[in-house]
This record gives C-alpha cells, structure tokens and sequence, in this order.
C-alpha cells in the first residue's frame, strides 16, 4: 500500500450516520484538538441529521454522495449492513475511512473491505477503541513482564443491556437484515479484540449462543471457549439483559504463572489491580494510570485524534481494518461452533496484527 503524502492543511470531515456512536467520535475529535473542518453529513432520519449539525458544525446534506463527494475523510456510522456499500463508494472516490465496528455480517466481507482501503491507498481506522485504552494498555505491560511468568487462563465477562432500550435507543439492533446477529457481533467484537490484544492468538473454539429476548436471529446470549496458540485457555461470555441498572460492563482476569490481573469499573480508567507470587500488589486509575501507561504510548489515547494525526503523517492508523478481519474470523469460527452444538472449530487466518 502507498499512503498519500502528508498534508499540513485541516481534514475535512464527514459523517454518515448520526446516531449515538457518531456523536460520540464527533465530542471525542473536538476534545483531540485535532485539525478538522466540519462538512458534511447525512442520516436517512432527517431531524437526527438536523440535531447532529447543530450540536457539531457540520452541515446537512441530503446523500452519502453529497457527503462524500465533500470531504477528505469519512466517518461511517450507520447500521452495519451498510459499511461495505459506503466503504466501497468512500475509498473509491480516495476518501479515508473511519468505520464502526463490526465492519461486516462476515470476515470475508472484512477482509474484501479492508484490501479495498488499502489498494486505494487511503488511511483506514476501524473503531475498535478499547486498544487505546489506558486500563487494557496498563494490563497488556503487567502480562509482558517478564516476572508475570506464561499467560495460563483468562475469564472475560461482557454484561449491558440489550442496546434497543434506554440511552443507546438503537431499534435496529432487533433487525438481524441490519445487525446481522447479536451481542456476539455487534457488541463482543470489542473483547474478541481485546483478548487477542492482551493474550494472543486464537486458534481453537467451542462456543453457544442463546436468544432470550426473542428477536429472529439476534442473540443476547454467547458463551465461548478458547486456546490460544501460546497455549493460554479462556473463556468469553457476552450477555444482553434487560437491567437498566447495567450499562456496558466488562471484568476481565488474567491468571498468569505469577501475578493476577483484574480489569474492572470503567473501560478506559480501571481500576487495574494485580498481584504477584511474592506477595505484591497494587491498584491504579484515573489519573494515576493514565500517567503510567503515558510513556509507553505511540501517541494519545483519543482514537479519533490519532486517525486524523495519521491522515496528517501520511500513515497507516491503528487498529486499522485488517485488525478488525482478525476479529471477525474468531467470531465467524464462534457462530459455526454453537451451528454445531459447540463443537470445537480451528480459526482460520490466525496470524499476528
């Protein structure tokens, strides 16, 4: 892939789709500081367009065309059954992409989506923010010390309430022709990441879904076993409930041969607790943990700031979309698995990102 030169001149910005997510990456780039010039954006649901360009700057156009055709680098936030269509038309015209997760229904439509971007030579970023954590990137330091000794299991729970009530308001996640599945796809993808991120490779699952809410083809619940090429096991359960109380919320322990990790609280702010064979043990958040992981950074912890600085640099941006193909393959292999009554399946294309 050739990236494009880089460029001094502000990127101008613009979003398709403007609902919670996409308001979400237009607060996060006003708080990066990051050199951008509000332009287009449109929602096929008007007053929620009108409502987002009041609040951002931008200006409501009445096509993604239009919106395309009128920036340098798009944001695409809709329902995911469109991101393939419109990564298609954005890279085509030499757009760089910022695209929600997941990119697609399958990792075959990811990866064709991923080598379109990258043909085109444009900057790609996919959103899976959690690899900026500070909480994720603190724990991912405690695991590679060599003290900690071989990853030996990890246990990973995902709990919120099923997205189509309260503020996430999203109906269309009860739409299987729009979502394409449920808490596993639309939601887990983020821990299916990150347990690549903290521990490794996978190359082997087991794994059962379960559809309480009885949406047609949208699971709430997904339980998974896995081993990790390194040897590591681990288990993910992913859970879509009706308790209001419960918004997105993730505990994550890491058994190493020598020191427990706990990951818990806020995604991005801990706590992040540990302790070791010798008896040791601390506890860091908020600021005290953005502070220790600040010298092991490539850059900020804004995801959206650092796509624009790698449009600025004429880079590659990371997680970028073939990060994201990665996911979607152990996802795949974990929809075949609970096809299949939970038999074990091989993941295929398991290679480092």
């Amino acid at each position: 892939m050739t990236l494009s030169t880089p460029v001094t001149t502000p990127t101008r910005v613009g979003f398709l789709g403007a609902g919670l997510i996409a308001t979400y990456h237009s607060k996060s780039l006003k708080r990066s500081g990051a050199q951008v010039v509000r332009a287009g954006v449109y929602d096929p649901d008007t007053e929620r367009a009108t409502a987002f360009a009041a609040a951002s700057g931008h200006t409501v156009h009445h096509s993604d065309d239009a919106v395309i055709a009128d920036c340098d680098a798009v944001y695409i936030c809709t329902w995911t059954n469109e991101h393939p269509r419109l990564l298609a038309k954005a890279v085509a015209a030499g757009r760089h992409v910022f695209c929600e997760k997941p990119l697609a229904f399958t990792a075959s439509e990811a990866l064709q989506m991923a080598q379109a971007a990258d043909a085109a030579g444009v900057t790609h970023q996919v959103g899976l923010v959690l690899r900026r954590s500070p909480a994720y990137l603190w724990a991912k330091n405690l695991i590679d010390e060599p003290t900690a000794g071989r990853v030996m299991t990890v246990v990973f729970r995902d709990d919120q309430f099923i997205p189509v009530q309260g503020h996430y308001a999203s109906v269309w996640r009860a739409d299987k022709k729009l979502v394409g599945a449920g808490t596993l796809l639309e939601h887990s993808i983020h821990d299916v990441d990150m347990l690549r991120y903290l521990v490794g490779d996978v190359r082997r699952v087991s794994a059962h879904t379960q559809n309480f809410h009885g949406y047609e083809g949208i699971e709430d619940v997904a339980t998974s076993s896995l081993r990790f090429t390194n040897g590591a096991t681990g288990t993910l359960t992913s859970v879509w409930h009706d308790n209001l109380a419960r918004p997105s919320l993730r505990r994550v322990e890491i058994f190493c041969e020598r020191r427990h990790i706990v990951i818990e609280g806020d995604d991005w702010f801990g706590p992040v607790s540990w302790t070791d064979a010798d008896g040791a043990n601390g506890s860091l958040s908020n600021d005290d943990l953005v502070a220790a992981v600040a010298p092991m950074r490539d850059g900020s912890d804004n995801p959206d700031g650092e796509f624009i600085r790698a449009i600025h640099e004429g880079r590659a941006a990371t997680p970028d979309l073939f990060t994201a193909v990665k996911a979607h393959q152990i996802v795949d292999a974990m929809y075949a698995s609970a096809a299949a009554d939970g038999a074990a399946l091989d993941v295929p294309g398991n290679g480092a990102a």
